[in-house]
């Protein structure tokens, strides 16, 4: 992927007001989707761990209703033009990165504590940091590469690799790092396209085309209606968190929003304490410190150079 691929960012007329109150706005979306998100992980890891689905269908489940509840919500019958983009193949590389990137993310929280997969996650701004410069033209200096590498050292404590006790599991972490990067990206770059409704529908029925046939092939009717509150609850979050998402990279550059990531470090650590008894251990707190430094840091020259 390239500038010449991509372009610099045209934000949508419909932003309007100030920067800064944009900016505002933005970080305070982004905060709410990624506390939702944790939830979504949350109930993905009680329904794999605890009742025994397969991830597979999880993660299909995850789409299917998230798909449902948008085409109800917003009315596709009536309005064809949800369906209309601009650029309908960047939207169905977004969709394809957001289904590989929940793919990788429920097989982690299968086999790793919540508050270490959202500890290797926040890896994420900074790498979107470091990609908006040639994606987007958003560029950061070298006093956020500086904190880039900062970041990835806080990574590093997290795995402790060569060190022992690390579970493979981590590379999908990794994984859904490098990929929820590119879709954020995307995201950035079809908000100057396409319209939040329109982003939204294409995150939702890309995952779930794409992961029908993985989903059916593993399936497993639901014993108790219980089981299908949940499969209902991860398309509820999964739609709700994502509408927050692209709204944030609406109204503010990806640099900007993306640190608040870090957000969800204390929503992924509460819920793995009071759902499965999680006790996030030292390298995981003091690793997560150093990433959200970094991160911290990354807003401050934002804020500072009013980029």
């Amino acid at each position: 992927m390239t500038n010449a691929q991509f372009g610099p960012v045209r934000p949508r007329a419909a932003d309007g007001g100030g920067r800064h109150e944009n900016h505002i706005l933005a970080i305070a979306l982004m905060c709410g989707a990624v506390t939702i998100f944790s939830t979504l992980d949350a109930t993905a890891k009680y329904l794999a761990d605890d009742m025994g689905v397969p991830v597979l269908q999880i993660i299909w489940v995850r789409f299917l209703f998230h798909a449902l509840l948008t085409v109800l919500i917003l009315g596709l019958v009536m309005n064809r033009q949800v369906i209309s983009s601009a650029k309908p193949n960047h939207q169905l590389v977004r969709g394809l990165l957001v289904a590989v990137t929940t793919g990788f993310n429920f097989a982690a929280v299968k086999y790793l504590q919540l508050d270490q997969t959202v500890t290797i996650f926040f890896l994420t701004p900074l790498l979107v940091a470091a990609l908006a410069g040639p994606i987007l033209g958003e560029w950061v200096g070298w006093r956020r590469l500086l904190a880039i590498i900062a970041g990835f050292i806080g990574v590093l404590l997290v795995t402790r690799p060569g060190f022992g006790g690390i579970h493979w599991a981590v590379l999908y972490s990794f994984a859904a790092t490098i990929t929820y990067a590119l879709y954020s990206i995307h995201t950035r770059y079809m908000t100057g396209h396409d319209s939040a409704e329109v982003n939204l529908f294409y995150t939702a029925v890309a995952g779930a085309v794409l992961g029908a046939p993985l989903g059916m092939a593993v399936w497993q009717w639901p014993g108790d209606a219980f089981t299908w509150v949940l499969f209902v609850w991860l398309g509820v979050t999964g739609m709700v968190g994502h509408w927050l998402l692209i709204l944030s990279f609406k109204y503010a550059p990806a640099p900007v929003v993306a640190p608040f990531i870090y957000v969800a470090l204390l929503s992924m650590v509460a819920l793995g304490y009071l759902v499965f008894g999680d006790v996030p251990t030292l390298w995981t707190l003091a690793g997560g410190a150093v990433v959200i430094g970094s991160g911290l840091y990354l807003l401050y020259r934002e804020r500072r150079l009013g980029s």
